[in-house]
């Protein structure tokens, strides 16, 4: 492909409260195992693992969650696991990791995967990429890959496809960004056939997007800065905690796709979900002949339908005469919420921390 190092960053920060209980504040939606294939972080890496030595995977995350990360992936060297003193969003997140990359290798290309997707596809998704980072490479642009849609989905952004590349079959400029629509507009793009879901997939040489954030983000390259100049002294840990939580929450979406202006985007058909919540389960696993989706044999159901059930240990699960329902258990917590109210989880996440139940979240 003619690139130097192909460095892959997965971004492991997220708390993933709408899978909660299973999703808790020191294990987060990509620590668990949601496919049945293994945890969500593990299948990320080594979905891409033919693509890049360990030594050039990296994953930015938390302090809570660095030790299961190292322990679900010790194959990556400890100093690839870089530490985000709080959440700011994915620009200050992928900033911090770009200048962390850019250090080692300065004329790299840099793919940003996020740890918490599924892909049923592996081996095109790895062919997209190649495709992708010929493209940063000979244009020096950012490359994103854009799901082609298969519903109105209100809650994910939209890309719009512009002219096709010439130099490369497949691939299209980006004409704008849109973030999440109504129904009746996100209905309006899937009809038009030009409108591709943002996967939050990026591909980009390491001083591209260094450059970008100095251009269009002068504080938060003002404060990768100072945090470089630490790096490997004492004054590290101060100088990041200090600089990285003045930067502004906000998203590279924001601060730099929607600005930039060499953009390109491939559409993709690889079997993507990002798993936003328990009812994503229904899109990626089997359901039983009454539309059930159940993950353990200690059942007993009578006139049950279209429910999701998750539980684990000795504890028989009886049922009777429910329809839509999620069923969660865990050793200290049972939730019941109807599937068409899921999204309210957070509401509950909320009114424990006004009772002060915080060893539950």
């Amino acid at each position: 492909m003619g690139f130097t190092l192909l460095n892959i960053l997965v971004m492991a920060g997220g708390r993933g409260e709408r899978f909660w209980p299973k999703s808790r504040i020191r294990m987060p939606k990509q620590l668990l195992d949601l496919t049945g294939r293994g945890t969500m972080i593990r299948e990320t890496v080594w979905r891409v693992k033919a693509l890049a030595d360990w030594a050039q995977i990296y994953i930015i995350t938390g302090q809570d969650y660095a030790e299961a990360i190292r322990e679900q992936l010790p194959e990556i060297p400890s100093e690839n696991i870089i530490l985000e003193p709080e959440g700011r969003n994915t620009a200050p997140c992928i900033g911090l990791a770009a200048m962390v990359i850019g250090t080692k290798d300065p004329e790299g290309i840099m793919a940003v995967l996020a740890s918490d997707h599924v892909i049923d596809d592996d081996a095109g998704f790895c062919n997209l990429l190649q495709k992708g980072i010929g493209v940063a490479e000979t244009t020096g642009g950012i490359v994103t890959l854009g799901i082609r849609p298969n519903r109105p989905e209100t809650g994910y952004g939209y890309i719009k496809t512009g002219q096709a590349y010439r130099e490369v079959s497949g691939v299209y400029h980006v004409e704008r960004f849109t973030e999440k629509p109504d129904l009746e507009t996100a209905c309006e793009f899937v009809s038009t056939g030009k409108y591709l879901w943002n996967s939050g997939i990026f591909i980009w040489k390491n001083r591209t997007i260094l450059r970008l954030i100095k251009q269009y983000m002068p504080d938060l390259h003002q404060g990768l800065q100072k945090i470089r100049a630490a790096l490997g002294t004492s004054d590290y840990d101060t100088v990041l905690k200090r600089e990285f939580g003045q930067f502004e929450k906000i998203s590279i979406d924001y601060g730099i796709m929607e600005k930039a202006s060499e953009v390109y985007v491939l559409p993709a058909d690889i079997g993507w979900d990002d798993v936003g919540s328990w009812t994503s389960l229904e899109r990626i696993r089997t359901r039983d002949k009454a539309g059930n989706i159940i993950n353990t044999p200690n059942v007993s159901l009578v006139d049950v339908k279209g429910c999701i059930i998750e539980a684990s240990g000795e504890k028989l699960v009886a049922a009777v005469g429910i329809e839509n329902l999620i069923y969660v258990e865990t050793p200290d917590v049972v939730l019941l919420c109807p599937k068409h109210r899921v999204q309210d989880i957070k509401l509950l996440l909320e009114k424990l921390r006004m009772e002060k139940r915080e060893r539950y979240l």
